[in-house]
């Protein structure tokens, strides 16, 4: 679903040091005002703003290297803790989870889906896809309709539910529709309204702006 994820930050020096040279994702371009990092099939886009920002985002990797990616994960971050333990078992999506931040703070999920292997050591080319894509807003509702009707639906609930967790989209890539001040799983860090943008590969640019409005500009 997801071609290009476009978030903001005002630590661009040092997310752009901790995706390159921490992490070792591959720079595909950088700029004095941006960078982009490749996830598998998806490109990820920090740009720089001086307002502060929080996001969460997942990756998808396969099921069978969710223990060699722990390892590789805990040589370059302390992994995030909840009840004592830094990794959780998400029977709906059949997935293995964990999670760490980033010197911004946004809350990053590597996520283990059970029914893909790849038999290899886990490295970056593990990495299959960005997972999903957090949008806070204090307008879920609106918001929540407007991706229905571009085609996202709504997984797991009726309709959307203002004050909780939504997920929208199909199989294993979400977006995921949440009000401010909401708590991340495994983190202390608190939902927080920031602009973003994504450009799903079949389908629109969805523009989030900083109040949680959001534009939906139709493709060419």
């Amino acid at each position: 679903m997801f071609k290009t994820v476009t978030l903001y930050t005002n630590q661009l020096k040092q997310l752009k040091g901790f995706y390159a040279n921490v992490l070792e994702l591959t720079i595909l371009a950088s700029s004095d005002i941006h960078f982009e990092v490749s996830i598998g099939t998806s490109t990820l886009i920090f740009r720089e703003t001086t307002q502060a920002t929080l996001y969460h985002f997942a990756v998808n990797i396969p099921g069978n290297q969710f223990t060699l990616a722990k390892h590789w994960a805990k040589e370059r971050v302390s992994l995030n803790r909840e009840d004592a333990v830094d990794e959780t078992y998400y029977a709906r999506f059949e997935a293995d989870a964990f999670y760490f931040e980033d010197p911004s703070g946004n809350v990053i999920e590597l996520i283990a889906r059970r029914n893909v292997d790849k038999w290899s050591d886990f490295s970056v080319d593990s990495l299959l896809n960005l997972s999903e894509v957090s949008i806070t807003t204090p307008f879920v509702d609106e918001v929540g309709e407007q991706l229905q009707d571009i085609g996202i639906p709504v997984s797991g609930h009726v309709s959307i539910v203002p004050e909780e967790l939504n997920f929208l989209g199909r199989k294993d890539t979400f977006i995921l529709l949440v009000p401010p001040q909401r708590r991340w799983y495994f983190s202390k860090r608190m939902s927080e309204t920031s602009p973003l943008k994504i450009e799903l590969i079949h389908g629109p640019e969805i523009i989030v702006l900083k109040d949680g409005k959001v534009i939906i500009e139709k493709s060419d």
